[in-house]
């Protein structure tokens, strides 16, 4: 596995690979690696020629009062699993290297951005934007590959793609949980033993959800109350929210006709995590 450091380092990795006219996959992450990040990367490895890992702990992304010291940095452990992953090329960036003293070029998704997280944290969605479209620039993958925990996440990387005409496809996988349903997560290394057990109550409610709607239930606002108050049970649990949305747009809705998309973001403690589903009446369970 090649690590590399710097983007000339990164680019003639690349250029030699383009030669070989093999594809490219690409995962972005900010590290402290999982078996959802692993379950991306084994995607890519079968779907490509040749896979590519960044780890960046992105300051842009991270509000003013938020857990950008303390998130977790574990490169050596990540090292091995990348390398045993089958991950052709690590690239490890500095701060430095992405962004210059003097950097003053962002890139913003206007529409999407304003719901759910993007409405919670303001200037989430322009850093998570600006970073994915200088990565897409120096990688230049022909498939990126995110999972479903971060499905909003996912769609505004599709309408940057769209907007600045990368050539790119956007693959989004399943979300990978743990045994008991909880989504696995980077920030749940944060949970002490009680709030790991309350953390579940973010999967159970999303299982009632599910339930109520296949079993014929359409309005949102009796959905989105018995999930507030399966979560508000746990003493620990503070609701940041729990929306009901179009799918596409993030546009809530009042009834759902077809399909919807749930999603919830709940500080456990001190920890804020997110999961979500896609609710589906009686008549589209598959």
């Amino acid at each position: 596995m090649i690590i590399a450091k710097t983007v000339s380092q990164t680019r003639r990795a690349i250029k030699q690979i383009r030669q070989k006219d093999k594809t490219i996959g690409f995962i972005p992450t900010m590290g402290a690696l999982h078996k959802g990040h692993i379950s991306l990367i084994k995607a890519s490895v079968k779907e490509t020629g040749f896979t590519v890992v960044s780890i960046f702990v992105n300051p842009l992304q991270f509000g003013p009062n938020e857990d950008f010291k303390k998130y977790p940095r574990k490169f050596k452990s990540d090292e091995r699993l990348l390398k045993k992953a089958g991950v052709n090329l690590l690239f490890y960036p500095s701060a430095d290297t992405i962004y210059s003293p003097n950097h003053s070029v962002y890139v913003e998704e206007t529409s999407l951005s304003k719901f759910l997280c993007g409405k919670s944290r303001p200037a989430h969605f322009k850093g998570v934007a600006t970073i994915i479209a200088k990565l897409f620039n120096v990688i230049q993958p022909d498939i990126a590959f995110f999972g479903q925990k971060d499905y909003q996440q996912a769609q505004i990387i599709k309408r940057v793609v769209i907007g600045l005409n990368f050539p790119v496809k956007i693959k989004v996988m399943p979300i990978v949980r743990e045994k008991d349903g909880i989504a696995m997560s980077s920030r749940n290394a944060y949970l002490n033993t009680r709030e790991r057990k309350d953390a579940l109550v973010l999967y159970q409610s999303l299982k009632l959800a599910e339930r109520l709607a296949e079993n014929g239930c359409k309005d949102s606002g009796i959905i989105k109350r018995n999930v507030k108050t399966l979560i508000r049970a746990k003493k620990s649990a503070k609701i940041d929210y729990v929306e009901i949305t179009d799918k596409e747009t993030f546009m809530p809705l009042k009834q759902i006709k077809d399909k919807a998309f749930l999603g919830l973001a709940v500080f456990i403690g001190k920890t804020r995590l997110i999961d979500n589903t896609i609710l589906r009446t009686k008549r589209y369970i598959r």
